[in-house]
């Protein structure tokens, strides 16, 4: 059901039975998109993830394209939040033979198992990876920052640098600061029609710890964990990183 903006919000009615039920985080059960059961009804995932994408306009596609080129050395990867699989597929595709995707969401990972059969997938959540110490020498992040608060992104990058091996390669995007922050005349004037359209629909899908992300020094965080800095890219709609794990 989707729930109107200015009605009161609801949470994630989870299925009798859903497995891993426990292992959910309680922040995960808000209400996200206006839509609180999107992740979690076999009925509603395989539209809910089709229909992200075209909101999207073409913009998820090449950046998953970005990001398989920044890994496309590395021999294990880990597709960290991975709903659909699409870049966890898409890293298989290009030859990388040990892809692994997680999320904690069962029905898409059987999505995602369905598309990609050559992924390994787990159930569970970034700040507590079911995978062992030194496991990848790849890992991306697709959007889920922002859908975390941030005491979990401090716990989520220590999991990351813990599966990492040494000099291991973390690509982060996540939704720009450039859109959601600039006012409609703004938005237009520096980005055009696109940039309209992704301001107002950054102020429409409700997403309840985006202005928590926006304040937030991922850069400061990651290099506490020794990850270090090697691109950014203050992109309009999608905000580029890579990082290092130090040697």
């Amino acid at each position: 059901m989707i729930t109107h903006p200015f009605r009161r919000r609801g949470k994630v009615q989870l299925p009798p039975g859903l497995p891993g039920a426990e292992r959910i985080p309680k922040y995960v059960l808000l209400e996200f998109h206006h839509l609180p059961n999107g992740n979690y009804s076999k009925r509603l995932t395989r539209g809910y993830v089709k229909g992200f994408e075209a909101s999207m306009l073409g913009e998820m596609k090449k950046t998953r394209s970005r990001m398989a080129r920044d890994l496309v050395a590395c021999q294990s990867v880990v597709d960290i939040g991975c709903g659909g699989a699409r870049l966890a597929g898409q890293l298989a595709t290009q030859g990388i033979d040990d892809v692994h995707g997680l999320d904690p969401s069962p029905y898409m990972l059987q999505y995602g198992a369905e598309a990609h059969p050559s992924v390994t997938f787990a159930q569970g959540v970034m700040e507590a990876m079911p995978h062992e110490d030194n496991r990848f020498d790849g890992a991306a992040v697709l959007f889920v920052f922002h859908e975390m608060p941030p005491r979990y992104i401090h716990q989520g990058l220590a999991e990351v640098a813990r599966v990492l091996r040494s000099g291991g390669c973390l690509v982060v995007a996540e939704p720009s600061p450039l859109h959601y922050q600039s006012g409609l005349v703004s938005a237009w004037r520096h980005f055009g029609w696109r940039g309209l359209y992704f301001r107002i629909l950054a102020h429409l899908v409700h997403e309840p710890f985006v202005k928590a992300w926006h304040r937030f020094d991922l850069v400061s965080a990651a290099e506490a964990h020794g990850l270090k800095l090697e691109q950014v890219d203050e992109g309009m709609p999608i905000k580029y990183w890579r990082f290092r794990l130090a040697e």
